[in-house]
């Protein structure tokens, strides 16, 4: 893993090694000082964001490839999807497991998703199914959510906790009620190959969807239509997707090597940008010399 410096767009430090195969998903804390990672050699590890440093052992209990990792909102539990059809949840404080794994999925569990409050976890199977899951009881909650025609690689709770999105290799990405457990509408569509990555922006009313189509889509999650055109720059598979806190920056990292980074302002912030360094008087002079029979409007408020 390498850590990067959003403002300069330069490496801080060394690259976090020591997995001994693929890395597949990682994952901040809450707090931002800690970094976990999940890979194909079976393990999670907690790494110390500051000094780069492994923290403790590799937390090791997965007969497979680990797939997904996700904090819970408080930073004190960590949560694991693997291969081996189970989820596990851990103390990051102990790296010793919370309880027995839960286990019940119909196979290879590829993405995990705690809500805002902590007392769900979402799971995404291979199956095209979806579970939800009591943490403290580890039992499931109703019925799973059924729909998508392929395997589920992702899951991500809106940022109220109401809403959950999934996405998976069918192509589409679809928004579920978390409280009846119902279809939010028709699913979304316009991706033309595997969808591997979705998230919420911070306010919860723009949902980002990566694609193996090599693009980025954006949706707006009341109409569940798409918000301009695909992001495009990406020469090949678009994996993984993430907003900045502030939701003004949106990342995305691709199967040709590089982290994009796109912004997101709303147009009012462009306004405010642009009027910062317009001289009005100099405008009006300007514009009744260049076009003088065009009536002159105020740019700026």
């Amino acid at each position: 893993m390498r850590l990067w410096d959003v403002a300069s767009h330069r490496r801080r430090g060394a690259a976090l090694a020591g997995h001994t195969n693929w890395v597949y998903s990682v994952a901040f804390s809450p707090d931002g000082k800690t970094l976990a990672s999940a890979g194909k050699d079976k393990t999670v590890r907690l790494w110390d964001v500051a000094s780069h440093r492994q923290l403790g052992a590799p937390i090791a209990g997965h007969s497979g490839p680990v797939y997904g990792v996700a904090f819970s909102p408080d930073g004190k539990t960590l949560a694991s999807a693997g291969d081996d059809g189970t989820v596990r949840l851990w103390s990051v404080a102990s790296h010793r497991p919370l309880g027995a794994p839960i286990a019940g999925h119909s196979g290879t569990v590829y993405g995990v998703a705690f809500s805002p409050d902590g007392k769900i976890l979402a799971a995404a199977e291979a199956h095209g199914t979806v579970r939800l899951w009591d943490v403290a009881s580890h039992r499931q909650l109703g019925t799973p959510l059924t729909g998508h025609t392929g395997l589920v690689r992702v899951v991500a709770f809106s940022p109220d906790g109401t809403t959950l999105a999934s996405a998976g290799t069918d192509e589409t990405v679809r928004l579920w009620d978390v409280a009846s457990h119902r279809q939010l509408g028709p699913p979304l569509t316009g991706h033309t190959n595997w969808v591997s990555g979705v998230a919420f922006s911070p306010d919860g009313k723009t949902l980002a969807s990566a694609s193996w189509d090599k693009t980025v889509r954006l949706w707006d999650v009341a109409s569940q239509r798409q918000l301009g055109p695909p992001l495009v720059g990406h020469t090949a598979a678009v994996l993984g997707v993430s907003f900045s806190p502030d939701g003004t920056v949106l990342a995305s990292a691709g199967g040709d090597g590089t982290v994009r980074l796109w912004t997101n302002y709303p147009i009012e912030d462009y306004i405010r940008q642009i009027c910062a360094y317009v001289d009005k008087r100099n405008a009006k002079r300007l514009m009744h010399r260049t076009q003088p029979t065009i009536e002159y409007r105020e740019p700026c408020p």
